[in-house]
């Protein structure tokens, strides 16, 4: 696990390894992946602006058959799009929400949620969201030293995420992604987590954005 996301392998201790663990001992643990809501110019629609209100309505309905509530984790980064909609949805059930980020936070904003289309009003949902979480958010360069030079970022964090929620315990796990079924436009996406999780668990919940 930890050759897999290169962490300070000349480092490594007891104390590093906790690092990896979440901060409750919860009940069930959702991780998340999913696309990010399309930036204006996107030459392909993915996942438009019109299609957010179904998407939500799609999370909140997976999360109430999977029984989410207090006493429960959630995982995931902070884009805008599928990662909000989902910690919002988390937030209003009373489920603790932990956030991962691949980058600190002002670069995480400018990557992952101001490309967006309104990604001014996705980045007020993002700080709104941020203010009701019992946790700060856990920077990857901050807390596992910065990545080799051929190793990418969202692959790098993809692992930290699933690892973490693996360390709850394989049976606690359960994922839920907003995905069109596609590859990415990078390395790190919600493919690459889908097929590392459907290897490990199998305990999938796949929204389709073709289908909403």
């Amino acid at each position: 696990m930890i050759r897999d996301f290169k962490f300070r392998p000349e480092e490594v201790s007891a104390s590093e390894i906790a690092r990896l663990t979440p901060p409750f001992t919860p009940r069930q643990v959702f991780l998340f992946s999913g696309h990010m809501i399309d930036a204006p110019d996107r030459p392909e629609p993915r996942f438009p602006a019109e299609k957010e209100a179904a998407a939500a309505k799609e999370i909140a309905v997976a999360l109430e058959a999977l029984g989410a509530a207090p006493g429960d984790l959630a995982l995931a980064q902070g884009a805008a799009g599928g990662d909000l909609l989902f910690l919002e949805t988390c937030q209003q059930r009373g489920v603790r929400c932990q956030l991962l980020l691949p980058f600190d936070e002002p670069e995480f904003i400018e990557r992952s949620v101001l490309p967006s289309d309104d990604g001014n009003i996705w980045r007020e949902r993002y700080f709104a969201m941020k203010a009701k979480l019992q946790d700060a958010p856990r920077v990857l360069p901050e807390e596992l030293g910065p990545a080799p030079k051929d190793v990418d970022p969202y692959v790098r964090c993809n692992l930290w995420l699933l690892y973490t929620a693996l360390a709850c315990g394989v049976d606690k796990v359960r994922f839920i992604c907003l995905w069109n079924g596609g590859g990415g436009d990078g390395p790190g996406g919600t493919a690459q987590m889908y097929n590392e999780v459907k290897r490990r668990t199998g305990r999938v919940t796949w929204i389709d954005t073709r289908k909403l």
